[in-house]
């Protein structure tokens, strides 16, 4: 993250939107994220700070200056380990849906935390419950590298953020903690960022004053004439007993254009689900358009170092 010598911003190497990489933020972006976070919980200066980030994604550095600006004491973890992390006396900490999957697989104890912050990817509701019913206070977060990171938790705007639903179901942002622009591309900063407003790739609807994340318009899968949200499976597919942790893909196929395609994680000590039963299990559950038509059982999700499904690499297994 190199600071341009001309002015305050930071060019952050990763962008959300499907804008190119070389994300310009500034110093007052990322102190205005920052704060409305501290707001929000009611973090001082007494408050430690645990960092089990890596420091070279937006989210560890966000995790630093939380504690710069509140005069906190800071934690840094090399690697996230979940000894360390249950072992800590911080009252925060940041985790992605995959670390504190894990924490609670190996039984951790993180209910002494005032709050864990979860963000990176979207959390299923039954890692939320799960680590609700353990007693951890999760806070889940929505927010890009264009926003400095979080700026909604648990659905409401932080202090300073406006939220709106654009053209196409698109989520739009507005604050003080947006980005400068693309480095070295206006013209693909002037397709995202109009009139003070951002437009995410994220689909998304207001509902009692909280935002609620449908999905990314990128995720689409087109299968037979029909829209299907790879969100919308994973979640049903999640709620299988026998399935730990889902991702869904588009592949091709040259009777439907698309075919709905999911990788699974079979639960420790149950048997791996089949095709045939997710088929019926996510159709009993959403339109049965839905329904995965192939189904691969793996060790793990391929993921990158901040816990979100790689993409390209989960297209890659079908491919395989």
């Amino acid at each position: 993250m190199p600071l341009d010598a001309r002015t305050d911003l930071v060019a952050v190497t990763s962008g959300s939107t499907g804008g190119p990489k070389g994300v310009e933020l500034s110093r007052t972006a990322l102190e205005a994220s920052a704060g409305a976070t501290l707001q929000r919980l009611g973090a001082g200066a007494k408050d430690p700070w645990l960092c089990a980030l890596p420091l070279t994604h937006l989210a560890g550095l966000q995790v630093v200056m939380r504690a710069r600006l509140a005069g906190a004491p800071l934690q840094l973890l090399e690697r996230f380990e979940v000894a360390a992390v249950a072992a800590s006396d911080a009252a925060f900490v940041s985790l992605v849906p995959t670390m504190l999957r894990r924490a609670l697989e190996h039984g951790a104890d993180l209910s002494h935390f005032k709050a864990v912050l979860l963000g990176g990817a979207a959390a299923e509701p039954e890692l939320l419950a799960r680590a609700r019913a353990a007693g951890v206070t999760v806070v889940t977060t929505y927010g890009m590298t264009e926003t400095a990171g979080g700026c909604v938790y648990d659905g409401v705007p932080l202090d300073g953020v406006d939220v709106r639903i654009g053209v196409g179901g698109h989520v739009q942002l507005r604050g003080p903690m947006l980005f400068h622009g693309y480095r070295n591309d206006p013209a693909q900063t002037a397709k995202a960022l109009h009139n003070g407003w951002l437009t995410t790739a994220d689909l998304g609807e207001l509902r009692d004053g909280r935002l609620h994340i449908l999905g990314r318009s990128d995720d689409v899968i087109i299968t037979g004439g029909e829209n299907v949200s790879s969100a919308e499976v994973v979640a049903a597919l999640s709620t299988h007993p026998a399935v730990a942790a889902a991702a869904v893909c588009g592949v091709p196929d040259p009777e439907w254009g698309q075919a709905v395609a999911a990788a699974v994680v079979a639960r420790p000590g149950l048997a791996p689900p089949s095709l045939t039963e997710l088929r019926q299990h996510v159709a009993s559950r959403a339109p049965a358009y839905c329904a995965p038509r192939i189904v691969l059982v793996v060790d793990h999700l391929p993921v990158t170092a901040l816990g979100k499904i790689d993409r390209s690499s989960l297209r890659r297994l079908f491919e395989d």
